[in-house]
């Protein structure tokens, strides 16, 4: 089934998907512009040797920080944490620490989810150096303001209106703040990071021209899907995960590991429904214990079938789709692209199944902005 034969009248997600690589460029054009205002602010605190960055945000804001930690830490050399908004309402207390300088990056699409502010509230409460940075898509957020309603140091960068999704799932806001966060961690090269944007759009570009094959996986009547990804791109496995699971609202049950992780005990959820997408690293150290799970897995007798992704053109496995992209070893930016795989794979999914991607939700349990979540005041 194409989108262009489908029987809705406005598909926002389609949209906002195949818009990503020309607002990559946009969001670069935004920070260079901000440059100085940025380094002004963040030079000083990185500078702070006992510094701890901690990354926040809710759900696939989360997400974002699983797959820049390990990136900010070796560009910043400073301790970096991705931990969840919904973990740091619940729990500071195990979380913050108050004697330790923090660097507090916030992400959030639209800004107004009661976990996001109350998040920031609790580390101006539990740390006495505290310094907030607030990348967010939506301006009218509460969270965009948040400079004005605290006393601590706080910088907020607000990205290009149309990251500011309208479809329930997030898809450009994802990927335009992590592309955002990797940016600004080193944002004294950031002149020198250009090529390595103009990379990522031409991978991005190549994954949408790929819709052929989405459209044709779907097709097949697989209940399970498992991503596989190491080091940043386990983050955007999760990502991928929770994208695919939104849009097919909950039908297809989705799971994501590592590769090395994956022998461990979670294999088990294999059977012979299963899809499983393999997001294999441009490391070609890593790349080895990646190829040597896929080809395991392409022995077992179910013929389970694969989607293969990366730059891997000596990887032959039966009953696999490969979308073959050229990639930069080194390119600090390079898991941002293949985020577009688990959203297309949504997107023509809730179109095969008959659901509307931009709200999926029949029952209407999962909104594009959490609801019901009251927050309370700690005793």
């Amino acid at each position: 089934m194409s989108i262009e034969t489908s029987k809705k009248n406005s598909l926002h997600t389609e949209r906002e998907i195949k818009a990503q690589p020309r607002l990559w460029k946009e969001t670069y054009s935004l920070l260079v512009n901000q440059r100085k205002e940025i380094s002004h602010y963040l030079a000083p605190i990185i500078k702070k040797e006992d510094l701890r960055i901690i990354l926040a945000g809710a759900g696939s804001s989360a997400f974002i920080g699983e797959s820049a930690q390990g990136i900010i830490q070796k560009q910043t050399n400073r301790i970096t944490q991705p931990i969840s908004t919904t973990d740091l309402v619940t729990h500071p207390e195990s979380y913050f620490l108050k004697n330790t300088p923090t660097l507090f990056i916030s992400f959030a699409r639209s800004g107004s989810s009661p976990e996001s502010m109350e998040a920031v509230r609790l580390a101006d409460q539990y740390c006495d150096d505290i310094h907030h940075l607030i990348i967010t898509c939506n301006k009218d957020g509460e969270l965009a303001d948040y400079a004005s309603q605290t006393k601590s140091p706080c910088y907020s960068i607000v990205l290009p209106e149309e990251t500011n999704d309208k479809s329930l799932a997030m898809t450009s806001s994802f990927t335009c703040m992590l592309l955002t966060t990797i940016l600004i961690s080193d944002i004294e090269n950031i002149k020198g990071k250009e090529k390595y944007v103009d990379a990522i759009i031409d991978q991005g570009k190549t994954i949408i021209n790929s819709q052929d094959i989405f459209q044709e996986i779907v097709k097949n009547n697989f209940e399970r899907v498992v991503f596989l990804g190491s080091g940043e791109m386990l983050g955007i496995a999760r990502e991928c995960h929770l994208k695919l699971q939104e849009l097919t609202d909950g039908q297809v049950i989705c799971k994501h590991d590592s590769f090395l992780g994956f022998r461990h005990g979670p294999r088990a959820v294999v059977n012979a429904n299963t899809l499983i997408v393999y997001l294999f690293s441009d490391d070609p150290h890593v790349f080895k214990y990646e190829k040597d799970l896929a080809e395991d897995i392409a022995k077992d007798l179910r013929e389970i079938r694969s989607i293969a992704v990366g730059n891997i053109p000596e990887v032959h496995l039966p009953n696999s789709n490969k979308i073959l992209i050229e990639t930069t070893h080194n390119n600090p930016l390079q898991a941002v692209p293949i985020t577009i795989v688990g959203q297309l794979l949504g997107l023509y999914k809730s179109l095969n199944m008959g659901l509307d991607p931009d709200n999926p939700s029949v029952s209407g349990a999962i909104n594009r902005v959490v609801q019901g979540v009251v927050i309370y005041k700690r005793q």
